[in-house]
């Protein structure tokens, strides 16, 4: 019975350290994702896949904000995804909290 608990038990965490994982399609392997939808973004760091978790950006617009700081340079302030095609005061608003440099 102890044995039949212990395998339940190894089962159930083995699970939830697969819940923050997806498999990369090339190589096979784990590789950490992340699932928190409250984490901060580095708008200088992130590539579209972070930036599309932002309210009101989807891969469109976190290709423009990527494509914008390649042929611009980093962002010295958050305010300056304004200068990105599509990226409004009310998305900037909605994210704030989200944003860093």
């Amino acid at each position: 019975m102890k044995k039949v608990i212990f395998s339940a038990i190894v089962i159930a965490f083995s699970t939830l350290s697969f819940a923050n994982h997806a498999f990369d399609n090339d190589s096979g392997k784990a590789v950490a994702t992340s699932v928190v939808s409250d984490s901060v973004i580095n708008i200088n760091q992130a590539d579209t896949k972070a930036l599309a978790l932002l309210k009101g950006i989807g891969k469109k617009k976190a290709q423009a904000i990527v494509s914008y700081r390649q042929a611009h340079g980093d962002f010295s302030s958050i305010d300056d995804l304004l200068k990105v095609e599509g990226i409004g005061k009310k998305i900037i608003e909605q994210n704030k909290a989200r944003l860093s440099i």
